[in-house]
């Protein structure tokens, strides 16, 4: 079951209401990811806590651990991990596409080595159905082929050319078409959507948005972006496809990406975004933050109290009372603390930053619908821009 209401727009940007089987969720909306079952780090209640209303997981890594057999006993992925809101699962394609030289991409599907035991498996349009129907996600991704920016090797590869690209979205065309014939066989009684692909092409992404439109899926994601191509290569196909699509349903930008690019996409007509960046991040010791990026490891911050970001309601910058360091609060953590901790390899580090990362994202996308629903996004665009320069 999927329905989507549209409540405003401005310029191409729109503020919407997504239902599905496991509840509503309120567009635009960043989906924190969570591969194997969980976001890395952060305890179900935290998410809960920071205002997540929706999470990834990832097919083909629940494939290959723990299995079908431990999903169906548990009903799918909800019960598994105990995460009782909507989950979007992507279909494996990417994956498997990432494997490089360990899996030969055909026209019945993917065979290739487990990356975890080495069996070779194969697969397919119809399996992923398969595997995403026993996982129960509310979102269910078609399986296609993620068509690079580069291909071959940095020494002697090229640019994806036109006709590379042409032939992979063609491909990816007809396995949505067996993709939604399998949903539909297996009475999946979520929701599937297409993939427009076409590479870095906007008359290839034009074909590919109208054939799968054709097809009539419930919601079209924007796909084969952020795969190593240019800032502004990535921007110009961003400004081309999101507004393109149908305007009563939902639109999906796939791995994207900075807070910036989430505010730009929803400029552009996006309505969800998922992004590892700032789990991944956190873990490195690079924090968003309202004032522009913070390097939690230069020795500046050794001996520095303030919470990371001092506007920040977060655990790690404000505690349990949630008041922030500007309006007086003093529960948070401090730089330094978070600081001590990364250089001694503790594992609350990076449980606090990840918090703080998606505390983040979330509280900005409440910031973009706050925005859109007082008709003022524009004006927050210029404000954003303007605080994330100024620098911490």
């Amino acid at each position: 079951m999927l329905t989507f209401q549209l409540l405003k727009t401005e310029g191409h940007a729109r503020r919407g209401v997504l239902t599905l089987n496991h509840g509503v969720v309120q567009t635009p909306i960043f989906m924190p990811v969570g591969t194997y079952g969980t976001v890395k780090g952060v305890m179900p209640r935290s998410l809960h806590d920071m205002g997540a209303q929706i999470i990834l997981g990832n097919t083909f890594h629940l494939w290959m651990r723990p299995g079908l057999d431990v999903m169906r006993a548990f009903g799918g992925l909800h019960g598994f991990e105990q995460w009782h809101k909507p989950i979007l699962t992507d279909s494996g394609g990417f994956q498997v596409w990432s494997l490089g030289a360990m899996r030969k991409i055909t026209e019945e599907g993917v065979h290739f080595a487990s990356p975890v035991n080495g069996d070779k498996l194969f697969m397919s349009p119809e399996v992923s159905m398969q595997i995403q129907t026993v996982l129960n996600s509310d979102i269910v991704m078609q399986l296609d082929e993620c068509t690079p920016y580069w291909q071959g090797d940095k020494a002697s590869g090229h640019v994806t050319t036109e006709a590379e690209a042409r032939a992979s979205m063609a491909l990816s065309l007809r396995w949505a078409r067996r993709s939604k014939a399998e949903f539909e066989r297996l009475g999946n009684p979520n929701a599937l959507f297409g993939i427009v692909q076409g590479g870095m092409f906007e008359h290839l992404r034009q074909e590919s948005l109208e054939a799968l439109v054709d097809m009539d899926f419930p919601g079209y994601a924007i796909g084969g972006v952020s795969v190593g191509e240019p800032k502004e290569e990535m921007r110009r196909i961003m400004a081309h496809t999101p507004h393109r699509l149908p305007a009563h349903k939902p639109r999906y930008l796939m791995g994207v990406g900075t807070p910036e690019d989430l505010v730009e996409g929803v400029a552009c007509g996006v309505d969800m975004f998922d992004c590892v960046m700032p789990t991944r991040n956190a873990r490195n010791g690079t924090i968003f933050t309202r004032y522009g990026d913070l390097k939690l490891r230069n020795a500046r911050h050794k001996a520095d109290p303030q919470p990371l970001d001092p506007t920040c309601t977060c655990y790690a910058c404000a505690g349990a009372s949630g008041v922030s360091w500007a309006d007086g609060g003093r529960d948070g953590f401090s730089r330094a603390y978070l600081h001590h901790l990364d250089r001694c390899g503790e594992m609350l580090g990076p449980m606090l930053t990840t918090i703080h990362n998606l505390h983040y994202y979330l509280n900005l996308m409440q910031e973009v619908r706050d925005a859109l629903d007082a008709g003022t996004f524009a004006a927050f665009r210029q404000r954003f821009a303007a605080e994330r320069a100024r620098g911490v």
